[in-house]
């Protein structure tokens, strides 16, 4: 210690509060603060109540800005889902003195056995997609959600044709809750940054209880103000749709991943070979879309069966020329395939992505593009395979100074996601 009343030591409770200790008086020790506000503040009880441990420190970059807009988003659809809860009793015969309560109760089972089969249907079809790109998953599943409020808004003016409505919003609904719990997976785990994804989750689902009792309490003064009055029913659930679209919207442009999915990584190949240099994770988010793009691309399929690939021994000395990686490329049937070894490294993994890349983009119809990428498409006229031999050349070239700039700009090399089946094929001698 330096000596009477001078500071011995210092404690920080993450980046909120930082306590000095002194001795005073030869033996006391008294501590004084040196920020101002504090845990026993109104506001320190709030952040504990509802953010994670260790907020912001313990969190993404994007943990606040995200959340925000999942609050509006959240309140807004609460409201809807109230006003379309209240049309679906309408429909089914609540207030309705000729209505049985087995023709109710008949609807119900109906809408949620739909539901149930839809939920294990598209879990089934799309589940191993929802980890790959869960922002456009996760806007997916609310537009969805508004979808089938809206249909349970406008069931009961179609009462001949009722029960077949509400089971289509049953399925749309059972969509939601699939892709919508596991995006909501995939992104706490992009926001937790300390292990802490329980934490996380819990203070999420805090938030989320508390704007829906928000919601409920709005709903007690609205429920009773449409009732009877179709009109203004559809107007403010126009307004809270609009509003919560508007909220996704900004919530998933908000989220800045640093793991590489197959579009990210494409957005930074094609930039990298036009400009030569790397995007940083926020540049190449914003330059992620959101929505389900349709437009014309060759497919890529990762994870073949070899048989996908090649027919034939000629076929396979084709495929392994120039090519000494733990992987085979080739292009059948207008797509880009790819088969894989069993103990193929992330960077690996990451090179044949580059290089299917390469491949799509080369057998695209219309004008070459501009750079390396025209080379390769002067060889495709010569034939596929030799198109495939010359994206390994091309990709031996470009791709350390692409990982490393990679690396240098922060994204995440180590964990990846990118859509791989389970195929894994051995084949010869394994590559150095």
């Amino acid at each position: 210690m330096d000596g009477e009343g001078a500071p011995f030591a210092t404690e920080t409770y993450g980046s909120q509060e930082k306590w000095r200790y002194r001795l005073t008086e030869g033996r006391v020790v008294v501590r004084e603060k040196s920020e101002a506000g504090g845990r026993s503040s109104l506001l320190g009880l709030f952040k504990s109540v509802f953010l994670p441990q260790g907020y912001p420190d313990s969190v993404s970059k994007d943990y606040l800005q995200y959340q925000f807009w999942d609050t509006v988003q959240a309140f807004s659809s609460s409201l809807s889902g109230n006003l379309s809860t209240q049309a679906s009793l309408r429909g089914v015969g609540v207030g309705n003195q000729e209505a049985t309560v087995a023709a109710a109760t008949v609807t119900w089972l109906l809408r949620d056995g739909t539901g149930m089969l839809g939920r294990i249907l598209f879990a089934w079809i799309k589940g191993s997609k929802l980890d790959c790109d869960a922002k456009k998953w996760r806007l997916v599943a609310d537009v969805l959600n508004d979808v089938a409020m809206f249909m349970e808004i406008l069931a009961p003016s179609f009462p001949a044709c009722f029960t077949l409505i509400v089971c289509i919003a049953g399925v749309f609904k059972s969509i939601v809750g699939v892709a919508g719990g596991a995006t909501r997976a995939a992104l706490t785990l992009h926001q937790a940054r300390r292990d802490n994804m329980a934490d996380v989750s819990a203070k999420d689902g805090s938030q989320e209880t508390l704007v829906n009792l928000a919601g409920l309490l709005v709903s007690l003064v609205l429920i009773p103000l449409v009732t009877d009055n179709p009109l203004l029913t559809f107007t403010l659930f126009f307004f809270f749709t609009v509003l919560h679209l508007l909220a996704n919207y900004r919530a998933v442009r908000s989220v800045v991943m640093e793991t590489l999915n197959e579009t990210r990584l494409s957005i930074l190949l094609h930039h990298y070979l036009s400009d030569d240099q790397i995007l940083s994770p926020l540049e190449a988010n914003h330059r992620e879309p959101v929505f389900p793009d349709f437009k014309r691309r060759v497919p890529i399929k990762l994870g073949v069966r070899l048989g996908e690939l090649v027919n034939s021994p000629a076929e396979l000395q084709l495929a392994l020329k120039n090519n000494r990686k733990p992987y085979l490329i080739g292009v059948k049937d207008g797509s880009v395939c790819v088969c894989r070894r069993q103990d193929m490294p992330a960077s690996q993994e990451i090179k044949a992505v580059c290089q299917a890349v390469c491949l799509s983009t080369a057998l695209l119809p219309g004008p070459a593009p501009e750079g390396v990428l025209k080379t390769l498409c002067a060889v495709g006229r010569q034939g596929l395979w030799e198109m495939v031999s010359e994206s390994h050349k091309l990709i031996e070239n470009i791709f350390p100074s692409f990982l490393d700039g990679l690396r240098a700009h922060g994204w995440q090399t180590d964990r990846l996601l990118l859509d791989w089946d389970e195929w894994r094929v051995d084949w010869g001698k394994k590559s150095d």
